[in-house]
């Protein structure tokens, strides 16, 4: 089947068109990311925007959810008064499945557990006209890639690792569930225009070397944060020779630079895609439009001139990559890993290794992958760590079991889990004799936050391609280097991996049995949506309150975080993915990661009501029920990492009125903004020195609250002084009008009851 043929030919007919007009706009040659973003405009443009600058109105050609942002996403939507999604939408069913004993058994146990959830979400998936994809089709952006993504469209979904798609060609943006209900009410969705960076690839990748070392090698040049605000176009003639899901292993992992999305152009390989995913249609409708779904052949004669920021990558010379532990930007070539481990003293025994997820789970990744178990079962190697393998999807799953990739893995002991996220977002029951115990794993997915995978402080996980995470399951240990280095064999003789050999696409073809997808009712008007009034996994939403009109005084601190906060600090995974859909019992996670810097320990705030030290919730709602409202304090990137709304809509809830940082993450910035937030930051970074543990705090100004205008943060200290510190902001007059009415969704519900 394919998806979004007439759209598809619809936006075709017109892109050329519309480029040729963004082109004399602009005034200049166009970058692929300008075509498609100026091609999406929700309405036609007066004059060119400002990369970094303008606050622009968007018209996405489809909306993806995954379960378990879906359902907050799904329960807002249904205020809405709309009888159907105005946009083509679709739910997945892979965060929810927890990796334990194997695919069959977890998948069964998830069905059983889970099943309000998803009778919930494929309900309302029905009555909606929304596409339902059922626990173990597969992870959202493999089935997406598979089955939707297509050549210069734009797509939102709610989970950060939709840019994906970029792999066929897509701006695809990740981005927080009221973002979402936007798109699917039919408005505009509003992103600032973003900065351009270029990566230029020349030379072709040999041997050990995969895509994936291209982006763990970008990591370590951007650093966590170094694409935020950006679009990454990879060009060149290194861009053309990578295999299309190559490309998606790219742009999946770009969320981990802070990039708004990565890109990369229609070539000959993502027309080798379509064809093999039953998509000719699309593939020969792209052929006819070819020019306008590359850059301009200026960019490529003079990038720098065109771009805000360039990197080249010399494919020829690149080596593999390892990076961590603890964060993905920390990038070691494989020939200064070992060294690395040793001078950092690291756990150098492996004791797992997991390859797959959403990242690194084509055939492509996996015929690489079982070439090396299957020399592991020639040369008489037995793997030495434990090692499991995740599919990205059911058509994925059942084509490698076909062509005998799963019974090799099987013959070296490998694990086959469930075609979900799994040990990726924490869903993973790990086995271990000492959880206290310092040690390693190394994974091919993509986020190696501390407590990330397995929810243990003290294990070290670190991040490659899917060849190199096997080879270090056979070898055991992460002083290996599988390039030159030999291994001990059954028989006491050394014998040498050689390089890993693959394929792109499976020669005998792509097949399924049962892909997973149930289709939405014609006319959803009569179906009905079920939550239990004391159901503990589901919770109707009330509105939040509006702003009071005037500035906002005698606040508390409720924490002031140390260092790194991702979102996984704000709002854990793992086992609160069950809470996702219900807002009072998820919010007892709140912040209960991150460090208090007042006393560097987790889950550990002063409440100034008692003078006792607590849990961060527990704090929160007790100054909440004395009618006080509280102010989070963060450092550099707060926010980072996943596009969880809830990390914005528990602060909410529990009476934050404020969150005060260094710097912030974009989805996290504007999801705050869509809750009725305020998201402010300081001027003068330095100034977070000085809010001290036991301030009442007022924020002023937000009487003549303006875009540009600073805000001012009053710190009342308890030994009568005080300090004014001047706070920044992004707000433009919508989101303004975002806070005062109380958050996004109160204005769409008031502009619904006016028709």
């Amino acid at each position: 089947m394919v998806f979004d043929l007439d759209l598809i030919k619809k936006l075709y007919g017109a892109m050329p068109a519309k480029v040729d007009a963004a082109r004399k706009l602009v005034g200049k040659p166009l970058t692929l990311a300008e075509k498609i973003l100026y091609s999406h405009l929700f309405e036609t443009p007066k004059r060119a925007y400002e990369r970094g600058k303008d606050y622009v109105d968007f018209a996405p050609d489809r909306v993806a959810m995954q379960d378990a942002t879906a359902q907050m996403a799904l329960l807002q939507f249904m205020t809405c008064g709309r009888e159907k999604v105005a946009v083509p939408s679709t739910v997945h069913c892979d965060h929810l499945i927890q990796a334990k004993t194997g695919a069959a058994a977890d998948l069964a146990t998830a069905k059983d557990v889970n099943k309000e959830v998803y009778d919930f979400l494929a309900s309302i998936s029905n009555k909606y006209g929304i596409g339902f994809w059922k626990p173990g089709a597969g992870i959202i952006h493999q089935v997406v890639l598979e089955n939707y993504a297509f050549p210069g469209g734009m797509m939102i979904g709610t989970d950060s690792h939709t840019p994906n798609a970029g792999g066929l060609g897509m701006v695809a943006i990740g981005v927080g569930g009221a973002d979402a209900v936007d798109v699917m009410a039919g408005l505009p969705w509003e992103l600032k225009m973003p900065k351009l960076i270029g990566v230029k690839l020349t030379g072709k990748m040999s041997g050990w070397t995969s895509a994936k070392d291209i982006i763990l090698k970008v990591a370590g040049i951007l650093t966590v944060k170094g694409g935020t605000g950006a679009i990454v176009e990879y060009f060149g003639e290194g861009a053309d020779s990578l295999s299309a899901t190559g490309k998606g292993t790219i742009c999946n992992m770009g969320a981990e630079i802070g990039a708004t999305c990565s890109l990369f152009a229609y070539d000959e390989k993502m027309a080798a895609y379509l064809k093999a995913t039953g998509r000719e249609e699309v593939a020969a409708l792209a052929d006819g439009i070819r020019d306008t779904l590359r850059p301009d052949k200026e960019i490529y004669a003079d990038p720098k001139k065109y771009y805000d920021q360039v990197i080249e990558i010399d494919l020829n010379t690149l080596e593999p990559y390892v990076n961590g532990p603890f964060t993905p930007d920390l990038a070691w070539p494989i020939s200064e890993f070992a060294k690395a481990v040793k001078d950092n003293n690291w756990p150098e025994k492996l004791e797992v290794a997991l390859i797959g997820s959403c990242t690194n789970s084509s055939y492509e990744d996996i015929s690489r992958s079982a070439s090396l178990a299957q020399q592991a079962i020639d040369k008489k190697l037995k793997t030495k760590a434990e090692f499991t393998i995740t599919p990205g999807s059911e058509q994925v799953r059942y084509t490698i079991e076909k062509d005998g990739f799963l019974k090799t893995f099987d013959s070296i002991g490998g694990v086959v889990l469930a075609n979900a996220c799994g040990p990726c977002i924490g869903q993973w029951a790990r086995h271990i004799d000492d959880p206290n115990r310092k040690n390693s794993i190394i994974t091919s997915f993509n986020r190696n936050f501390a407590k990330r995978n397995d929810g243990l402080a003290s294990t070290h996980a670190f991040v490659a391609s899917p060849e190199i995470v096997t080879a270090f399951a056979i070898a055991g240990d992460l002083s290996f280097n599988p390039l030159k280095d030999k291994l001990k064999n059954e028989k006491g003789e050394e014998v040498m991996l050689d390089e890993p050999k693959g394929v792109e696409l499976p020669p005998k073809g792509f097949s399924v049995e049962d892909a997973g997808y149930q289709a939405p009712a014609e006319d959803g008007k009569s179906v009905q949506v079920v939550v239990k009034p004391d159901s503990q996994r589901l919770q109707l939403l009330e509105p939040f309150a509006a702003w009071e009109g005037t500035d906002l005084k005698g606040l508390k601190l409720l924490i002031k975080a140390k260092g790194k906060c991702t979102t996984d600090h704000i709002s854990m995974a793992g086992p609160w993915l069950k809470f996702r859909g219900h807002l009072d019992n998820i919010s007892n996670n709140m912040l209960i990661g991150a460090v208090n810097f007042y006393n560097d320990k987790t889950d550990s705030v002063k409440n100034e009501l008692t003078g006792e030290y607590g849990a961060v919730p527990a704090t929160a709602r007790a100054y909440k029920a004395a009618g006080i409202g509280s102010v989070v304090v963060g450092d550099e990137n707060y926010g980072e990492g996943s596009s969880r709304e809830h990390a914005a809509m528990e602060p909410r809830h529990l009476g934050v009125r404020a969150i005060v940082v260094r710097s912030f993450a974009r989805i996290h910035e504007t999801n705050l903004k869509k809750q009725g937030m305020l998201a402010l930051t300081f001027a003068n970074k330095e100034d977070y020195d000085k809010v001290q543990e036991d301030d009442s705090i007022d924020i002023a100004g937000l009487t003549s609250f303006a875009p540009g205008k600073a805000l001012t943060m009053v710190l009342n200290h308890k030994n009568g002084s005080k300090d004014e510190v001047t706070l920044n902001h992004t707000y433009n007059e919508q989101q303004i009008g975002w806070f005062k009415a109380g958050g996004a969704l109160n204005v769409i519900r008031a502009e619904a009851a006016k028709k």
